[in-house]
């Protein structure tokens, strides 16, 4: 039996592809007429009227040079700084990708909480507040050695020092970096 024999397909399923597929042909007659090829000027400069920032990538403590070309207020592409002093007009991997942290449909913009499995809103103060109270809950039961404080790759030296001072201040020694696991 062959791979189109097994495949069985219901007829309101039929239906519905046949209409999808009449659809998309008809848009398709149309579309050579709505494209254009683009004009010069449009391919040297897609962005007209943006303007080159020079900033830090955020990925690592590093701190490599990125230009970042801003239109209308929103990150549109961007470029190494050959001239910075530290990466030389280069980027690791993650650099090279550090406009898709800002472009990508994936990131979270606000808090979150889960209620009754599905993500609701909260505010910042009212996620604050949760959360420290949720910490200081777990301090008071299970003593400060029942959690763990990680830090991060993005954590420059002086967030470091703090985010170790605050370890410290809670009461536990408790202390990583991601790098190590």
């Amino acid at each position: 039996m062959s791979t189109l024999e097994k495949i069985k397909v219901g007829r309101r399923s039929f239906l519905k592809l046949a209409a999808l597929s009449g659809i998309t042909g008809a848009t398709m007659l149309n579309a050579s007429s709505a494209l254009r090829d683009a004009t010069e000027e449009e391919i040297k400069n897609p962005f007209p009227g943006s303007k080159k920032v020079k900033t830090i990538c955020t990925t690592c403590s590093v701190g490599c040079g990125i230009i970042a070309e801003v239109h209308n207020g929103v990150w549109v592409r961007q470029e190494v700084a050959q001239d910075h002093p530290i990466s030389h007009g280069s980027h690791c991997s993650k650099g090279i990708d550090s406009i898709d942290y800002i472009r990508t449909e994936k990131r979270v913009k606000h808090p979150l909480k889960r209620v009754n499995g599905k993500y609701k809103r909260i505010s910042w103060d009212e996620a604050i507040k949760e959360i420290s109270e949720k910490m200081l809950q777990i301090r008071k039961e299970n003593g400060p050695d029942a959690v763990m404080f990680l830090g991060s790759a993005k954590m420059s030296t002086e967030q470091a020092y703090y985010f170790r001072k605050f370890a410290a201040m809670w009461g536990t020694n408790n202390i990583d970096h991601q790098a190590r696991i």
